[in-house]
């Protein structure tokens, strides 16, 4: 499989060397030269099949000769060491938690294949340091840091925006040490975001260091998220339902896997997009104009992107043709206040604690099946665990969260950060580095 910059004025590469560069030197991100299909035999054969092959099945054909194939088996195993449960909310609602790996966060999927995939390219390239540089609005930043700890020849550099995430995950992100450095942007996401972009076309930089990123612009951070699209489908409640799935989106890594999945020919009926007031995509599914804003913050801080990367790559598996999209695609944005009261309702309804993100996936999923005229079997994706946002979660049901056992050594470590306020100051870090 060969991999192609969507700003088109770049080199064709291979799934290893788009890993390894993360964006294309034209700043474009890679886009796959075609999406597989696989044979129906596979899906009316999936219940039989575990989840690792599954996972192997859906990824060898965008890794290629790349990787072998028992080694690339080994990399889908380390990764898929955890499970994925479908917990029933309602008769037609159910949830799939994501959040069952080492930091609680769906991340965790993406970061460990991609750590693992490029442990695997280092292999050759023992004299050569790799800079992982990453935005993170929230989760991305501990699953990175958890992903890639202690990985030999590669160091990573996390830019988080100071005061816009939670005590838990910045706990996570800032406590490591070894080959994890944390930056502290005075800024939003976007800025953080728009750093590491800069960055990747910094002449200076790309002469003196070797760099990639592990945010979801990276083609193994997000393709490997279609696993549990997969896993999913073949666990669902009601297999004989049309089959709808919410997804709690910042930058559109997740849905856009989804969407491939669904291209791959996963029975994914439809897929929803649901967002908090950083709505630029619900607003360009209803009105056919793009128009990227500036994000607020919000309660689920992991979606307050205004300019979502991802996005462009949706667009390009419709070829720009937004009726085509329209058609498996919906989207709709929610307020702080709506998302506190899904929480409520969530709880009274299964006893199910939710977190802020989830609760925006539920809102979603109940607004698409409110207007749908057919049955359909609707799951929302709970993509973190309540207790990164233990004090929202706390404060609106008026209960206290039970904290995991993995997550309590994090609690008491210090945090080291170092504060920047502009891109001049991260150059200025990783030229000294």
């Amino acid at each position: 499989m060969k991999y192609y910059s969507l700003n088109y004025n770049s080199q064709d590469i291979s799934f290893l060397d788009a890993v390894r560069k993360g964006l294309a030197p034209d700043r474009g991100l890679y886009f796959p030269k075609k999406v597989p299909k696989l044979p129906k035999t596979f899906f009316n054969n999936i219940n039989s099949i575990s989840n690792q092959e599954i996972a192997f099945k859906v990824i060898q054909p965008y890794v290629g000769k790349d990787i072998p194939e028992n080694r690339l088996k080994k990399i889908v195993e380390d990764t898929l060491n955890f499970e994925f449960p479908i917990v029933p909310i309602s008769d037609s609602v159910a949830t799939l938690e994501l959040f069952q790996g080492p930091t609680l966060a769906f991340k965790d999927v993406g970061a460990r294949f991609m750590a693992r995939c490029l442990a695997y390219a280092n292999i050759n390239n023992k004299d050569e340091k790799l800079t992982v540089l990453v935005a993170t609005s929230g989760d991305t930043g501990g699953a990175v840091a958890d992903g890639f700890y202690k990985v030999k020849g590669v160091d990573v550099v996390i830019l988080y925006p100071k005061g816009k995430v939670s005590e838990i995950q910045e706990k996570q992100l800032t406590t490591l040490g070894e080959n994890i450095t944390a930056i502290e942007v005075d800024g939003t996401f976007d800025d953080c975001q728009d750093m590491v972009k800069s960055a990747f076309i910094d002449q200076d930089l790309i002469q003196s260091m070797s760099l990639t990123s592990a945010n979801s612009i990276n083609i193994a951070r997000w393709l490997s998220q279609m696993f549990y699209y997969f896993i999913a489908y073949k666990n669902r409640i009601h297999p004989n339902k049309k089959l709808a799935i919410s997804v709690p989106s910042g930058n559109f890594g997740n849905i856009c896997a989804g969407l491939v999945s669904q291209q791959m020919g996963l029975p994914i009926d439809q897929l929803i997009a649901s967002t908090n007031i950083n709505n630029t995509v619900p607003s360009y599914l209803n009105s056919g104009v793009y128009s990227p804003k500036k994000s607020k913050s919000t309660i689920s801080n992991a979606m307050d992107v205004g300019d979502p990367s991802n996005f462009i790559r949706i667009q390009k598996l419709f070829n720009n043709d937004i009726f085509k999209l329209k058609k498996i695609l919906k989207g709709y944005y929610y307020t702080d206040s709506q998302t506190k009261k899904a929480i409520k309702e969530i709880y009274k309804i299964s006893g199910y604690t939710a977190d802020p993100h989830g609760a925006v996936g539920y809102l979603g999923l109940k607004e698409f099946l409110k207007n749908s005229k057919e049955a359909y079997q609707g799951l929302f994706l709970e993509t973190a665990h309540p207790i990164k946002f233990v004090d929202i979660v706390e404060r609106t049901l008026k209960t206290s969260v039970e904290v995991p056992e993995r997550i309590k050594h994090v609690l008491n470590r210090e945090k080291s950060s170092i504060p920047i306020h502009s891109y001049e100051q991260l150059k200025s870090f990783l030229l000294k580095r």
